[in-house]
This record gives structure tokens, sequence and C-alpha cells, in this order.
């Protein structure tokens, strides 16, 4: 039977709740045991704390990184109560046995995401911590480990009306969230590490992350889910504050992700930006002169595939454009920031979600990481921007400067779109785009045949596709689907270029009359 928690040993960075938690401890009859400045503020609220160095006989050296180390206290954290041999060692020694260990870490992962020196990241690397915590929840049938103030009042909640005795159900539940804990702590530090020395892929690779929110399910209702933040990164939908609408779903949260990655790409761009994405597929992106021009040359390229998609927004929401959106059942809004008046509006739709990222980047850099049958798949991000490559025009004809724009507009697209990826554009609007199809060629042919669907429903004489340029993720492995671009009424490509059979797709758009411009960049993504 477990004993009653007669210790406490309480050492933490972030104070939230400490005081109140200590006193409810105090109140139990629990002695409590600490270090530095956790001693110090408990010491402040009056309540009665042996330091550490009097538990150890030895005083905190080495500007506090050696205080706990020592078998006074580790013994008294893995010392099994039920083990003759463990409590002899324990008597002969003196050890006191320490019921409840409450720690959090040195903020690691906060001291890299302001960009401290490396010295001062050093310095919060946390030894002692991790050590207790990983020996408080090894022993975890005789003791409680908590490492998140969010289980203080669980915890004391359980000791009280327990006999000063915690269930072994929550005892068995912190030990692995104090595990999990310690693990991303350590991944952090291991891909800091990586990063500074330049060893981004060693021999062994660890990840880990904050659970924001548990989802109802994940992809399907079928599957569990959840969602973490990465250690130490504060940017994107996992920087997002939701401010009204229905809990987000694992869908809600991929697609809002893609549709803000695509986003990034005209985060410096003159005018305001806007990308509609439905299954992890742009399915209408626009630049225009504010927010409400560039949905409405967005929504253009393909209304049906709109409905029930999420809309990312360059720049601040308002009323217009909140107003314009609302018409339509979207399931997501992100955007920089929201005036008053639009967030009155989109209110009016309890369930549309609006999130605000209040400044934070859209996008950022680091290891894209995909799970495969008994592995992982570790990769730097796509962060090549078409603003660094080197165009080069491969055909008779150069473009025109309206063509050439368009031309850079669709392949920033194309980039985000899933492979293979086809991309129409013209005049800063997707007009027709044709996603993850096996043949290039089909890519094509469903861009430029969406795009007669909405032509005709907009009650236009001909299909806006004519006169625009069209973007290919990769290069055209034969001319089939560069022709098929060409009778869709393209006058100009953007493509990677590579190919065997690069020469006769050249000659293929000089026949046509079409410009053509390498970027000897690709963009798979799939």
């Amino acid at each position: 039977m477990t004993e009653p928690v007669r210790r406490a040993l309480l050492s933490v960075s972030d104070k939230t709740g400490l005081i109140s938690f200590a006193t409810r401890l105090v109140s139990l009859g629990i002695e409590l045991i600490s270090t530095g400045g956790t001693a110090r503020a408990l010491t402040e609220a009056g309540l009665p704390v042996i330091e550490v160095s009097s538990v150890t006989g030895f005083p905190e050296i080495m500007d506090g990184r050696v205080k706990t180390l020592h078998p006074a206290i580790h013994g008294g954290l893995l010392g099994v109560r039920a083990n003759a041999d463990h409590n002899a060692a324990i008597s002969e020694h003196g050890i006191s046995p320490i019921g409840l260990l409450v720690v959090n870490l040195y903020p690691f992962e906060a001291t890299v995401a302001r960009g401290a020196s490396w010295e001062d990241t050093i310095e919060n690397i946390d030894v002692g911590g991790p050590a207790m915590i990983r020996a408080a929840a090894k022993n975890h049938d005789d003791v409680t480990v908590i490492i998140d103030p969010d289980d203080y009042e669980l915890v004391a909640g359980e000791l009280a009306s327990g006999g000063n005795v915690t269930t072994l159900k929550t005892r068995r539940n912190l030990a692995a969230k104090a595990f999990a804990r310690t693990a991303s702590y350590d991944a952090a530090i291991s891909q800091w590490f990586g990063t500074q020395s330049g060893e981004t892929f060693g021999s062994y690779f660890a990840t880990g992350g904050r659970r924001l929110q548990g989802l109802r399910y994940g992809e399907n209702p079928h599957q569990q889910g959840a969602f973490y933040a990465t250690p130490g990164q504060s940017f994107g939908i996992a920087a997002a504050r939701q401010i009204q609408g229905k809990e987000l779903s694992y869908n809600n949260i991929n697609d809002t992700d893609a549709a803000l990655e695509c986003l990034s790409e005209f985060g410096n761009s003159e005018g305001a930006a806007c990308v509609i994405v439905k299954h992890a597929n742009p399915c209408g992106v626009a630049v225009g002169h504010n927010a409400v021009d560039a949905y409405r040359k967005a929504l253009a390229c393909d209304p049906v595939s709109a409905f029930g998609g999420i809309i990312a927004l360059s720049r601040p929401l308002d009323a217009d454009t909140a107003g314009e959106i609302t018409e339509l059942f979207t399931e997501v809004i992100i955007a920089p920031y929201a005036d008053e008046k639009a967030v009155e509006i989109v209110a009016r739709k309890k369930n549309l979600r609006l999130l605000l990222l209040d400044g934070k980047p859209m996008s950022g850099t680091g290891l894209a990481v995909k799970s495969v049958g008994g592995g992982l798949l570790v990769q730097t991000r796509d962060a090549m921007s078409i603003d660094g490559m080197d165009l080069r025009v491969v055909t008779k004809r150069q473009p025109t400067p309206a063509e050439l724009a368009d031309l850079r507009f669709a392949f920033r697209v194309a980039k985000h779109v899933k492979s293979n990826a086809i991309v129409y554009a013209k005049d800063g609007a997707t007009v027709g785009i044709g996603a993850g199809q096996m043949s290039r060629v089909d890519s094509a042919r469903i861009a430029a045949r969406k795009n007669e669907d909405v032509s005709r429903e907009a009650g236009l004489a001909h299909p806006s596709i004519r006169g625009s340029v069209v973007a290919s993720d990769a290069f055209f492995p034969f001319p089939d689907g560069l022709l098929q671009a060409a009778e869709a009424g393209a006058t100009a490509v953007i493509q990677p270029g590579g190919s065997m059979k690069d020469a006769d797709v050249i000659r293929a758009a000089d026949e046509k009359g079409l410009a053509m411009v390498f970027t000897g960049i690709r963009h798979f993504r799939h």
C-alpha cells in the first residue's frame, strides 16, 4: 500500500499557482523542501520551507548548477517503499523519503525563441530538474510527480480526499506526462545544438511538443488525434489565437496550415493577398488592392470548391471583407488582425472559426517531419522563393512584363499545390488549378475544364483562362502537358526545366508562340 505523502520537494521556474498549491500542502501537514528562487517565494509567502542544502548537508555550488544532484534527494525519490533493502539503505544513510515532486524546467525553449546568446542558452539547459523528474516518474508507485501547474488542483484534491495519497492511475498518468516532457525538452535541446553546429541530420533524431488541444477525432471519425506545438517555435497555426467559433478539427488545422504556408509567399507583396484552401490544396489565390478585392479575385477562380473552405488573408480582416466572406459557408478565417466591426459581423455565424495571428509570422523555418511505416522522413522546409531563383527565358519570345509578373505569381502558388501541380494565373489571380494527379497532362486538363465551368456560370463570353500564364511545379517530361496548356489559352509558361525532352518542349513552345521561363528549381509537394 502506498505511504501517505509526508514530504514534498518543490523547484519550479514557472511559479504560476505555486503559493496556493504549497499552502494546501502545508495545511495537509506535508513538509516542504525547496531550492533557490522557489524557496524564497515560499518563505516570502510565510510558508515553512526547508532548503535543499539543509537536506543534503552540502551548499548549492557552481552558480546553482549543482544543488539537487545528491543521494539524499535521489535516494528519497527512488527508494522503493516495499523493498527491504531500499528501506535499510534509507535508514542507514538517514534519507527521508520524498512522496511528491513538483518541478518545471528551466525555460530553454523560450530562451531560444527570444534569440538569446550561446552562453545564456547553455545556462538554461536544466540538468538537475530532468534527473529528479525521471527519478520520481520511474518510482511512480510511491512518488507523485508534477511538471505542469495545470495538475495542481487534481493532486491537491486527491491528497485531501485520500489521506495524503494519490491514486495509482493519477501517478501513472503524471509519470507518462513527465517522461514526455523531458523527452520533448531534450528534443528541443538536441535540435538547437544541431542547428548551431550545422549537423541538422545526426545519427539520432528527436522530436516532441506540447499539446495545445485534444481533438474529437483525427482525419476521420474512427481515428484519434491531438495538436501539439513544436518546442521553441511561435508561428503559423500553432501561434494563432481563436476568437470565436467551434473547436478546430484535425482537418481544419491541416488546411489552415496549408493556407498560411501559401499565403506566406505573398507576405511582403504590395497590397493584399488571399488564399482559399480546400482539402489542403489552394482553390483560389489572388493579390489585390485591399483584402476584399483579393478575396473576390481568389473566390472567382473556383467558387464551388471554396464552399466549406479555409480563407487566409495577409491583411487585417475589415468589415467589408468579413461581410462578403460570411455570405459563403466557410470553416475558418485567419488573418493578422481584425477590426471590431469585422469581429461583430463574423460573430453572427457562431460556428465560423476566426483566428488571428496577432502579428506573428505565417510560416517559419525548421524541419518537416512525416511518419512512414516504422520510421520518420525528415527534411528541411521548402523555403526557396522565386525571388532567389535565376530565371532563364529559353524560348524565342520573351515574356511581357505583365506575363512575367503573373508567371512569378503562378509559380509561388504551384509550390503549395499537391503534385502533379498545374496553375493558370492572370492579372495576379489564379484562374485554374489542377492538383494531385498522377499525370501532369491530366492536371492541365482538369484546371482548364474547371475554368470553363466557372466561366460559363459567371456568364463570360469566353473562358477567363484565355490569355493566362501557366506554372508547373516540376518539368514537363514531354510536350503534351505544355500543348494542353496552350490549347487552354495560356500564352506563357514557367517550369523548372531539366527534362531529357527539354529541347522538344522548347520547340513546341516556340511553335505555339509561347514564352517560357526555366527556374531550375522543383517544388514537389506530396
